[in-house]
Formats: C-alpha cells, sequence, structure tokens
C-alpha cells in the first residue's frame, strides 16, 4: 500500500467515524428532549407501599415533589394529605411544584388544584391520577400501581 492510498483510506475512515459519531450525538439529543417532555424512561417502577418521606416536608397549603417515585403529595389543610401522580397528563412531563393550592407543569404550563389534581388551566385535559396515601409514624406512604 502506497502512503497516498494508505492517507486517503485513514481520512476516509475517520470521516465516517465523525459522521458516525455526529449521528449517534444528535440522535442522543433527540432522545434527552424527548425524555424531557415525554416521560422519563428512568420512570419509578415500583409497585405497592413507598415510604416517600416525613410528613414535615409537606407543607400546609402546599406540596413537594417526590421525583423518584413520580408522585406530588399536598396538604390542602392541616393533617390532610393528598397524592397524585406527578406526570402531567397532557404530554408526560413531571410537574415540579405547588403553590398558592395549584401544581404546576413546567412544559406548557397547565395547572391542577392540590385539593383533588383536575384541571385548573390547561392545555391538560385530564385530572392527574389520585394516589393512595397515608401517613405511618409521621411518614408519608403512598401506594403505587
Amino acid at each position: 500500500m502506497n502512503s497516498e492510498n494508505g492517507a486517503e483510506t485513514v481520512g476516509c475512515c475517520r470521516r465516517q467515524l465523525l459522521r458516525g459519531a455526529a449521528a449517534v450525538g444528535i440522535a442522543g439529543a433527540g432522545v434527552a428532549v424527548l425524555s424531557a417532555c415525554g416521560g422519563s424512561s428512568s420512570a419509578s417502577t415500583q409497585k405497592g407501599p413507598v415510604t416517600l418521606g416525613p410528613t414535615s416536608d409537606v407543607p400546609v397549603g402546599g406540596g413537594k415533589v417526590y421525583r423518584a417515585q413520580q408522585v406530588v403529595v399536598t396538604q390542602p389543610s392541616a393533617g390532610t394529605y393528598k397524592a397524585f401522580s406527578a406526570v402531567c397528563t397532557h404530554a408526560g412531563c413531571v410537574v415540579d411544584g405547588v403553590s398558592n393550592g395549584v401544581i404546576s407543569c413546567p412544559c406548557h404550563g397547565s395547572q391542577f388544584k392540590a385539593t383533588d389534581g383536575s384541571v385548573e388551566q390547561g392545555p391538560a385535559q385530564q385530572a392527574l391520577p389520585s394516589i393512595p396515601v397515608t401517613v405511618q409514624n409521621g411518614k408519608l406512604v403512598a401506594t403505587l400501581s
């Protein structure tokens, strides 16, 4: 093999490798964007009772999002806890917080009532699914299905 052909072969292979890497990078970025707005592939697959944390983590009139379990817990009045799926019914994004009696989704602005998960403001059309939650020894326990 002469040096010209060797250099041409190396250049060719290097270009193919770089093109392949670029394609993988673009595909990976697309997956990251889709997972940010369309739910997460690392979604919790836990079933049954799951301890979320102490009741003190959930303020009266507010709530807390448990991202790993994809659950949002609210406390509409002292000692009353409500739990809902934290996955927005519009596009599958995870809600990001609770304030002023409203659970908010950051992706498209959907809002849900903290008392019952019903739609306060669209584009979501369906309520957040309710999740059974109890208090055991000062901790919140959600029953995931």
